[in-house]
């Protein structure tokens, strides 16, 4: 008999590959039968259980008739506006001396893509924070480097100068493409001057050495930029949220080399070629919002970048926009909605539980010396207590002043959670999840605040060195990972270490927290027809939320441009380092699965 059990079981037996040896391949073994039946759609430059989730969730959100998101005022809907210029007709080219003289008010157009951010830095008041931009492509690489990412430039020249002949005949100009094909060539140069000047991500985790906070006069002072001028700038940037800029107004940045080279690169660039680079980066931001012509002009640029032939459906990007811009409201929306009373409180006890092993699990490394341990737990203990964590009937805060694990409310939901599966399942699913969020706390970036989120350095020299040293062994551990997909690429073990540090310490956490509740006299329910144990049961799960496959030139562009490792090396490079895997398989010493070294942070 098994209600609950059946439909578990089914899903499970479909999704693995039995096979296969788990001991060689457990991403194989567990995710195979998952890979075989599912083709990636056109759509699509990835298709894993998270995008299948969310295009549930989207097609729920869908047929929502009212955007009634609660009572609070952080629940009211918004209203998104778009806007967009168009490039400057062609003139006499004004003198580079005072070339960004007078653009402050047209930058301010870009500000979400390339301005500063509204940031909450801790439990201290909001301060702006300035950093080096993003890119009109993904990853600085596609600007230099040959092969495939000369295909993917070159349809990305195509792009904006279709995209500007557009415009032009929009505006009644004649038809020039030898002129368009020269601005739009200048366009390209200036935005790779633009990447070279950035820093790799990989060089830019201690973000103590990037933090730098100066007040509005000093970084004038320091980045005049040809007469750019700063206060008016950010002003115009929160003139639309009615904040004024107070005379003695600190900022942080931390883009400081990335500004020092931008005062070299455009004494070079005419004003024509900075503004038509400013429009290209708008219209290219709010591509998804004009109409049918825009979307068709990308289309070869999707393509060699994504491997996706066919845009997705129109309704499907407003779901998608409204997700991403109102992410609590629809989340509380879902739980409220699709989620009942007796779940929440069956997610609140393994919040409590995971929570509860982290700070047990510290005693276990003898890495860090007693005073860096007690200010860990100060740090776990300083978390909102699980029973706040209900649908927001409260304006949302802007800020916080404790850190916070946020997973969303979609994956509330098998294979991550039901209250009929078994508890192996929900601790190698949402357990995971929140091991993962905890653990992001401190991890390479997340170790350098303190408990009420402030930038602080509460570690001893010896625990910050034997930190550097167990984080070093993860860095050459999935950077020795070759990615057949991505034209055998390494993973990038330096730009992934947070998420790989994360994703170690989630499962070793939920699967600690799944044997104590066992321990403690927890009652599990089998799962007919499968001959696995309640252990195994738990890493099957845990690989299963990871089922996924890549188109290979999607899997290039996050090669270079993902913090999480591809969705296999998430599997294998965190069961590799776990003991209590090999025990559950009786995986012999010397398997891929039992490698003669293991790392571990937490």
């Amino acid at each position: 008999p098994c209600p609950g059990g059946c439909p578990s079981a089914s899903r499970i037996l479909q999704n693995m590959d039995p096979s296969r040896e788990p001991c060689e391949d457990f991403y194989q073994y567990a995710c195979g039968g998952w890979l075989r039946r599912h083709v990636i759609p056109e759509t699509n430059s990835r298709y894993s259980v998270f995008d299948i989730l969310r295009d549930e969730l989207e097609v729920i959100l869908k047929g929502e008739s009212s955007c009634d998101l609660g009572g609070g005022a952080g629940m009211r809907p918004t209203r998104a506006c778009t806007q967009w210029c168009i490039p400057l007709p062609r003139r006499s080219r004004v003198t580079t001396g005072h070339s960004l003289r007078g653009m402050e008010r047209a930058a301010v157009l870009l500000s979400q893509a390339v301005g500063p951010r509204l940031l909450a830095r801790g439990s201290h008041p909001l301060c702006l924070q300035i950093d080096q931009p993003t890119l009109g492509m993904p990853s600085r690489e596609y600007y230099f480097n040959e092969g495939s990412n000369r295909k993917v430039r070159e349809a990305y020249l195509q792009f904006m100068m279709s995209v500007a002949m557009m415009l032009r005949a929009d505006m009644n100009l004649p038809e020039n493409s030898y002129l368009v094909r020269e601005d739009m060539v200048q366009v390209l140069e200036l935005e790779t001057q633009l990447a070279n000047a950035t820093a790799p991500q990989e060089e830019r985790h201690d973000v103590t050495a990037l933090y730098h906070r100066m007040g509005l006069k000093e970084l004038q002072s320091k980045f005049s930029l040809k007469g750019f001028n700063w206060t008016l700038f950010i002003q115009s940037v929160l003139s639309s949220v009615k904040i004024k800029l107070l005379p003695d107004e600190e900022v942080v940045v931390y883009g400081i080399p990335y500004l020092q080279n931008l005062e070299e690169i455009i004494d070079v660039y005419s004003a024509r070629t900075m503004q038509n680079y400013l429009v290209w980066r708008l219209v290219l931001d709010r591509i998804s919002s004009l109409s049918q012509r825009f979307k068709d002009a990308r289309a070869n640029y999707r393509k060699a970048l994504y491997g996706t032939t066919v845009e997705e459906v129109r309704w499907r990007e407003c779901v998608s926009y409204v997700n991403s811009n109102m992410e609590s409201a629809v989340g509380s929306l879902y739980v409220r909605e699709a989620f009942p009373g007796d779940s929440k409180d069956a997610v609140r006890e393994l919040i409590d539980k995971v929570r509860a092993v982290f700070v047990e699990t510290l005693d276990e490394l003898g890495w860090m010396d007693e005073e860096s341990k007690k200010k860990a737990q100060e740090k776990v203990g300083g978390w909102p207590d699980p029973a706040s964590l209900d649908t927001h009937s409260q304006p949302i805060p802007t800020m916080s002043h404790v850190p916070r694990a946020v997973f969303p409310a979609g994956i509330l939901q098998p294979p991550f959670f039901s209250k009929h599966q078994p508890q192996a399942l929900n601790f190698g699913g949402i357990g995971m999840v929140i091991g993962h969020e905890i653990t992001h706390g401190f991890d390479d970036n997340g170790r350098n605040f303190d408990k009420n989120g402030n930038m602080l350095d509460w570690w001893s020299n010896f625990s910050a060195q034997h930190f550097r040293e167990q984080s070093e062994c993860m860095v050459h551990q999935y950077g020795n990972y070759s990615w057949d997909l991505a034209d055998n690429q390494n993973v990038n073990g330096f730009s992934t270490l947070g998420e790989n540090i994360a994703d170690n310490g989630g499962v070793r956490q939920a699967y600690k927290a799944y044997l104590k509740w066992m321990a403690e006299g927890g009652k599990d329910q089998q799962l007919p027809g499968l001959g696995l144990t309640y252990n195994q049961l738990f890493f099957i799960n845990y690989a299963q939320v990871w089922c996924g496959s890549y188109r290979p030139e999607f899997a290039i562009q996050s090669i270079k441009t993902d913090v999480h490792s591809p969705l296999k090396y998430r599997v294998l490079g965190s069961l590799q380092n776990l003991a209590a895997f090999s025990e559950a398989f009786h995986c012999a010493q010397g398997s891929p699965m039992h490698p003669h070294q293991r790392c571990r942070v937490w």
